[in-house]
């Protein structure tokens, strides 16, 4: 992957507001309603070219598809596992009873009712039957679709994010494996597959794993050393799967989700950062943005960060509609540049902006003038760094 060589790079996490027409066609899909699939098709690679030139028209450097053709950064991957089936209703979303809805139920009963809709329920999904990858056939058409919106663009290089297994095993109960370090391992070696195909196909592979920091807010029946646990295997299991990938083709993402609430409870870096660098990867990217973990830039300062790696701090965050000023931004990357070198710093997002298709908490127009911040303080800071 390329690194700021000469000027500070921008990126972001993947996930990007889907056009309404595109969505409603995806939500028909999704509760089992028959729909023209060729028409699909073709909305869905006009809303990938659309999608990459505007983050080219933006000056984002390395772009993505915005994942158009996901109705989720996690649950796509349901259609491309055997040993998975449907059931009758819907799952409860893993943040319904956490460590925050606790301690703030007023807040989260009146946020939920306007960012969780039935239009957003999950459904059921459990594993019956022994895990292997089926997504072949998706896979190419979506690296087809974001080659061809690619082509004459002139973004600077071209990510694909791809699920954790861990997600995948938090989000799907297990009926089959013996016990949950089978079934993580079972969807770590079939997501193996979809993980080499990225890189083989020329793409940066991206990493996402929310729920490695995630699941101590979900589990307040549990403290910082069971969590920790959990995360070991969890990252032990996904470097099983990226083994032989050279790291320079992958980035790791982690984070605590689009959540405009309160947040006390989030895990800090402090207790989780030796574990994330234990993942096999070029770079990591991470919340630093957000008022609950800005300050933990000092955090990367105590910590060991072998000299090939590469950070992607997120400079402007989806957990606030406020946009940040360019000048912030500067400030934030000069911070990271100042640890690690100028060249081994991506200026990036806290998250993605409509993880979920209709999940736009941010309106869409305020995510391109968070886009344009982004590239306007790196622009400043570049100025700086390189004076």
């Amino acid at each position: 992957m390329k690194s700021s060589a000469d000027r500070i790079l921008t990126t972001h996490v993947g996930s990007l507001p889907r056009p309404d027409d595109l969505f409603e066609t995806m939500l028909a899909r999704m509760d089992g309603k028959a729909v023209d699939e060729a028409a699909y098709a073709a909305r869905v690679r006009r809303a990938v070219e659309q999608c990459v030139r505007r983050q080219v028209d933006v000056g984002l450097d390395v772009v993505s598809d915005g994942e158009m053709g996901k109705p989720s950064f996690i649950t796509y991957a349901a259609s491309r596992l055997e040993g998975l089936q449907s059931r009758e209703g819907f799952r409860p979303s893993p943040f319904a009873n956490t460590r925050e809805t606790a301690d703030f139920p007023e807040y989260y009963q009146s946020a939920l009712a306007q960012q969780v809709s039935a239009r957003r329920r999950r459904a059921l999904t459990v594993c019956t039957g022994p895990i292997a990858y089926k997504g072949h056939a998706a896979l190419k058409a979506d690296f087809g679709i974001l080659k061809a919106a690619l082509a004459g663009a002139g973004a600077a290089e071209a990510f694909v994010p791809s699920i954790a297994p861990s997600n995948v095993e938090a989000t799907t109960p297990n009926e089959y494996y013996p016990t949950a370090e089978a079934y993580v391992h079972a969807i770590a070696a079939a997501m193996r597959e979809e993980y080499r195909a990225i890189v083989d196909a020329g793409f940066v592979l991206q990493i996402d794993d929310p729920f490695l920091v995630t699941y101590y807010i979900t589990r307040p029946d549990l403290g910082i050393a069971e969590c920790r646990k959990w995360a070991e295997l969890r990252v032990e299991a996904l470097n099983a799967a990226l083994a032989g990938i050279p790291e320079e083709r992958i980035r790791f993402h982690t984070c605590y989700s689009i959540n405009m609430g309160p947040r006390v409870h989030d895990m800090q870096l402090k207790d989780i950062v030796d574990i994330i660098l234990k993942v096999r990867a070029g770079a990591y990217s991470f919340e630093a943005a957000n008022p609950r973990h800005e300050h933990e830039w000092e955090d990367w300062k105590r910590v060991r960060i072998p000299d090939d790696k590469i950070l992607i701090p997120g400079a402007i965050t989806q957990s606030t509609v406020l946009v940040e000023h360019p000048e912030l931004v500067a400030q934030r990357i000069a911070r990271y540049a100042a640890i690690v070198g100028r060249e081994r710093v991506i200026a990036g997002a806290d998250c993605g902006f409509a993880s979920f298709a209709g999940s736009n908490e941010v309106h869409p127009s305020i995510v391109w003038a968070k886009f344009k911040s982004l590239v306007e303080g790196a622009r400043i800071a570049s100025a700086r760094l390189w004076r």
